[in-house]
């Protein structure tokens, strides 16, 4: 049983999508609707940079749901994709929205670009920071921000539940820097501090949801070709009419992506195709499911061993 699944944040890179729009009528197609729906030419700024402004997010998530559909795209023109669930990671799941049918894209893109110009406006630059703790379990992680906002009074909590040795935690400053001193007492092997603009899927991001909900009240979500498993709850979704609630809560829950696919395992799924620029999740996968299959299709020579792939999913 094959699920389709589409990257987050952080995967972008200069260039994306170029070779798929060049070959593409679909694919060319998906980035001039982007454009039109943004007003500025978002597909120069995938192709061509400059890196610094691809980065900001608010740029970013439209520019990674575009290029992650615009492959989507490409691959359809070549084989009949029968996923029986979608799922993707914090952005992703805009994504997987689309590809399920139940989100126009340009809607989506829309959506996502406002999203990420609250989420950068929700903290001042400087106050939050965001940390990978990396060989402990989530259980360690999360009373290491436990203590770390108890001893300071500040925001700090797990943002993504990414693998059994693998937590993102988000806050203020100074308490993501203790939480991880006291995860690294605790036995982790590595706290790493992330390179992010804000703090995601934290408290602090509680004004950018509240903004966020103006856009989603406005969206027409449509029924779904198939379930999307959710960020929040880490279980398979239909309901259209849930949809504006649970993206709303996204912006400030954690990403469950272990228990994401630990869901889709039980649900039957065992092949992963991860659509979109980077392979992040794939390489999460291969550590939450290790006997699960995966491909990826990350750019234009990828498509001929996902069509194998998903011929072999059935």
């Amino acid at each position: 049983m094959l699920a389709l699944l589409f990257p987050g944040q952080g995967s972008q890179f200069v260039g994306m999508g170029r070779d798929a729009f060049d070959a593409s009528s679909r694919a060319r197609e998906t980035f001039e609707a982007a454009d039109e729906a943004l007003g500025f030419s978002l597909s120069q700024l995938c192709f061509e940079g400059p890196e610094d402004a691809l980065q900001r997010t608010e740029n970013q998530q439209p520019a990674i749901l575009t290029t992650s559909i615009a492959l989507l795209r490409a691959l359809e023109e070549r084989v009949e994709i029968r996923a029986a669930y979608f799922a993707g990671h914090s952005l992703g799941e805009y994504t997987a929205l689309v590809a399920a049918g139940a989100l126009a894209f340009e809607e989506a893109v829309a959506i996502v670009h406002a999203r990420g110009r609250f989420m950068q406006e929700a903290v001042p630059e400087g106050r939050g920071a965001m940390s990978a703790l990396i060989g402990c379990s989530p259980e360690v992680a999360v009373e290491a921000c436990e203590a770390a906002a108890a001893e300071t009074g500040e925001v700090v909590a797990a943002a993504n539940f990414n693998s059994p040795q693998q937590t993102v935690i988000a806050g203020d400053a100074a308490a993501v820097k203790l939480a991880g001193e006291k995860a690294l007492e605790s036995g982790a092997k590595r706290a790493v501090a992330l390179a992010v603009s804000a703090p995601f899927h934290c408290s602090l991001m509680q004004g950018a949801a509240e903004k966020l909900a103006v856009e989603l009240s406005r969206a027409n979500f449509q029924s779904f070709s198939a379930p999307v498993v959710t960020n929040v709850e880490a279980t398979a979704n239909e309901d259209a009419g849930r949809l504006e609630s649970l993206l709303r809560e996204q912006v400030t829950a954690p990403v469950r992506f272990t228990d994401m696919i630990g869901e889709l395992g039980n649900l039957g799924v065992d092949h992963f195709l991860e659509v979109g620029p980077g392979r992040v999740l794939s390489g999460l996968i291969a550590r939450i499911a290790r006997r699960s299959k995966r491909a990826n299709v990350s750019e234009l020579g990828d498509l001929e061993e996902a069509i194998a792939f998903v011929g072999e999913a059935g």
